[in-house]
């Protein structure tokens, strides 16, 4: 079997037909040779302790900011997920610092 490249870029989705591949693939027996060998159980302990510090890094914090009713309304209407659209806004929003500079 070929080794099948795919980047998916921003909000993009992956295809049916990649979905389809990926649940095929994933039923495929792992086969190791010399050089894909299986990890020792110490490269797996290092693997999930840098995971598990990963995991921290990404993890968000739960803040209240008070939104003017205008403001509440239209974030809402975005709908499910709101909340995250929300947040990439105002992490672009502390990337630019002109846009910053303009709201205070």
């Amino acid at each position: 079997m070929a080794i099948v490249t795919s980047v998916l870029h921003g909000d993009e989705k992956p295809t049916k037909e990649q979905i389809e591949e990926i649940r095929r693939a994933a039923k495929m027996p792992l086969v190791y040779d010399e050089y894909c060998p299986p990890l020792t159980k110490e490269q797996i302990k290092e693997f999930a302790r840098i995971a598990k510090e990963q995991r921290k890094l990404r993890k968000k914090q739960v803040v209240a900011i008070r939104l003017s009713p205008e403001t509440a309304e239209k974030v809402k209407a975005l709908g499910k997920g709101y909340s995250s659209v929300l947040s990439r806004i105002i992490d672009e929003a502390f990337r630019n610092p002109d846009l910053l500079q303009k709201c205070l």
